[in-house]
Parts: structure tokens; sequence; C-alpha cells
């Protein structure tokens, strides 16, 4: 059996019995499908500055948890386990993520992980969930992802790499930074500063349009936290319920005036690249069959996903690696998706991986993406579906794709289908 053909076979319940393929047997319903039945985030906040600065991450994730129990009326003690998506955290986040559980109501009985794989852990922890439910491991579980990039972003964020790492030349770019990679990535692939900057002013658009719009709203949990106001040292509790670096009046002309951050001949800015912030987003994923019985409002399931490597200096060009292969998997062409949720690390790497993949600019990332609104990065992957499924149940549409690059030269990409 050739890989593709090994591929296909890992999701042929998703074809159904008949004959159709493509999109028609994707929108098919079968009880083994796994399906969300409820997907929300926290608004992203700006690090360092914006109303989450002085909310640990565990609270953020304790507070997306709350608000899924909430919208979802799960009993708690159906969910039989939960993994969560963190980059940063000393120890990965698990003894403060299984804490965070159990305050924000689900019992003892539900286990808790925490994982990382960089920029794609959100997706990795729905991911893992999908599988194990999958396999019959669990009926009933969540995927999240969670980030305080505010307490955590830093040069501490890397272990040092001994003798036999640096003596391994491929092994050592595994800790080039990601704007010097970027920044490289550009040069290396002729992506302009004009290409770049036009691209993130697009995002800032589409973002503050959605947000006036209303079109976040479904998708955010408001949370109240404390917030220390830094001119007066006053202590407050504020309601925090809309993205705060969303920032109007961006153009590609006032963006071409912003000084390049990592060469000075360069064209990455910290306009055309993603923000630091703070944020959570949680998945309820189960099979159709449980959820029917359950009670549970579908809106959305789950088909197949990708990840792959490539060079770890190339690290952007990820999801141009991983998405044809989730699209093989789930049988479709990459004209049948309907949004294309690409996770905007770098406004280079994203235009190039959206020019080389063939794929329309109004597919992609139709509300804004992390230029506009930010990339807590364990955050990211699950935001992402809660983004997705909103919209395209709000346009009427029906299959999604999210995909990011992934840090150290990795991509990820999973195929999503509305209800």
């Amino acid at each position: 059996m050739s890989s593709a053909q090994q591929r296909l076979s890992q999701v042929s319940s998703h074809f159904g019995s008949g004959s159709q393929k493509g999109a028609a047997a994707l929108t098919q319903k079968n009880p083994d499908d796994i399906v969300v039945t409820c997907a929300l985030r926290t608004a992203l906040t700006k690090g360092g500055k914006g109303a989450f600065k002085d909310t640990a991450a565990a609270d953020l994730l304790a507070g997306v948890f709350k608000a899924v129990i909430q919208k979802s009326g799960i009993d708690p003690k159906y969910v039989e386990d939960i993994a969560v998506g963190s980059v940063l955290p000393p120890g990965g986040g698990a003894t403060e993520f299984r804490a965070a559980a159990l305050v924000a109501g689900f019992p003892e009985t539900a286990a808790v992980k925490a994982l990382n794989r960089q920029c794609s852990s959100g997706l990795q922890a729905v991911v893992d969930v999908a599988n194990a439910i999958k396999s019959g491991m669990i009926e009933v579980g969540i995927g999240a992802g969670v980030e305080s990039m505010t307490s955590q972003y830093g040069p501490g964020a890397v272990t040092e790499f001994s003798e036999l790492l640096e003596s391994h030349p491929e092994s050592a770019n595994c800790k080039v930074p990601m704007g010097v990679l970027s920044e490289n990535m550009a040069k290396d692939r002729g992506i302009s500063r004009a290409s770049q900057d036009a691209f993130a002013a697009s995002s800032y658009q589409k973002a503050v349009k959605a947000q006036k719009a209303g079109l976040f709203n479904e998708e955010i949990a408001p949370l109240e936290v404390k917030w220390t106001d830094p001119k007066t040292g006053e202590e407050k509790t504020i309601t925090v319920k809309a993205d705060d670096g969303i920032r109007e009046g961006m153009t590609a002309e006032s963006l071409a005036k912003i000084r390049p951050a990592f060469a000075k001949d360069g064209s990455i800015h910290a306009g055309n690249a993603s923000q630091i912030s703070d944020g959570a987003a949680a998945v309820l994923l189960m099979k159709r069959s449980t959820a029917e019985r359950l009670g549970q409002k579908i809106i959305g399931k789950y088909v197949t996903a990708s990840v792959v490597g490539v060079k770890p200096l190339l690290m952007g060009v990820g999801p141009w690696a991983a998405i044809p292969i989730a699209l093989e998997k789930a049988g479709i062409t990459k004209d049948e998706v309907d949004i294309y949720e690409i996770n905007e690390a770098f406004a280079s790497q994203c235009v190039w991986c959206v020019n080389e993949l063939g794929l329309p600019a109004e597919k992609i990332n139709p509300k804004g993406g992390a230029i506009a609104f930010g990339h807590p990065l364990g955050c990211t992957g699950s935001r992402q579906v809660s983004t997705l499924l909103t919209e395209l149940k709000r346009t009427n549409k029906k299959i999604g794709v999210t995909s990011m690059c992934v840090g150290t030269g990795m991509g990820m990409a999973a195929v999503w289908v509305a209800e």
C-alpha cells in the first residue's frame, strides 16, 4: 500500500459506504464522526500591557473551561480527559493546568495533560483528544491551549544547547530566533516588504471590520479579572470581552514607515509580525452518537490532521508542506475548502505559503489573524477552531482548514466541517 493510500485509509470512515467523494462525502454524517459541541476562547490581549497582564495562564484556562461547561451544558462528569497545549510554562504547565480543571468544576475523575508542540500546541491538544476518542480510549474530552506571554515570554524560554547539539549545523539552527528565521526566509524566497505590509494591513482592516460588526462575540467567553492600572497602581476588577490588540487605521503606507526589527535592510517589523499576547481557548469533542445521547448541540466535526517537518531555518513554510497532506487525507482538493485559517506568525511566511499553494486571498483569515489580534503561542491552534467554525456557520459555508508554521521547522494542519 502506498503512503497516499495509507493516509486515505486512516480517514475512510468519513466517506461513508456510498460512492460520493470529495466535499459531498466529507459532509455526510456518521455515528462515529468526531464532533465539536463547543469551541470558545478568551479575548486575546496585549502582552505586558493588555487586560490579562495581571492574570496567570492557569486562571485564563479555568475561565474558558467554566465557559465551555456553561455554554455546552455538558455535565462535567462526562469529560474523561483534557489536553492543554502551552509552550512557555516551567514543567510544561502540567501541575497548574490540572488545578485549573478542578477549579473550573471538572471532577477528580477528569485527567489532564500538558503538551508542547510549539506554535501548534493548541491544535495538537485538540487532535490528541480526537484521536483518543476515535481509538475508544475515552468518550468525551477537551483539547485546549493557553499562554501568558506577559509572564513567561523571553530568552529564558529556550534551554541552552549542549556541545553535542551545537556541533550539528541543522540541530543548532533549531534555536535561531523566530524573527531572524523569518527575515532570512523572506530574503531566501524573495518576499518583498511591500507584499508583507499589504498583507498585514489587510489583516488589521479585516479584524477592525469584524470586531465592529460583533463577529468575534460568539467565540469569545468574557472573563472577569483583576487588573492593576499602570498609571495609578490601583487594582480594579474588569470584564474582558474583546481583543485589545486590534488597531484602526493601519495601511500598507503607514506600515512602510516602521523600522525593521531584525536587520538594518530587513523587511520584518512589529507591524507585519504576530503580536505577543495572552489568551486561552478550549474545544469540547466526542463522537456524534455520544453527542446525540447527551443532547449536545453539534457545531462541527473534526476530519483529519497532518504534521510535517521542514528545515529549521525555513520553519515558515510549514503550512505549505502540511496543508496538501491534510487535504489528501481528507480526500478533497484545495478548491473545495471554503475558509483557511492560517496563523500569521509573520506576514512573510503567510504570504509565501498562500502564494505557493495558489489559495485565493478572500479565503484566508476572513476576520484577520495573529498580526491584528495576537498569537498566544499555545492558544492559537485551539483558538483557530472557534474562529473557523463560527465564521463557517455565519457565512453558511462548510469546509475549513486550520494551519500554522511551527518553531524548529514544522507545520501542522487540520480539516474541519461546520454544521
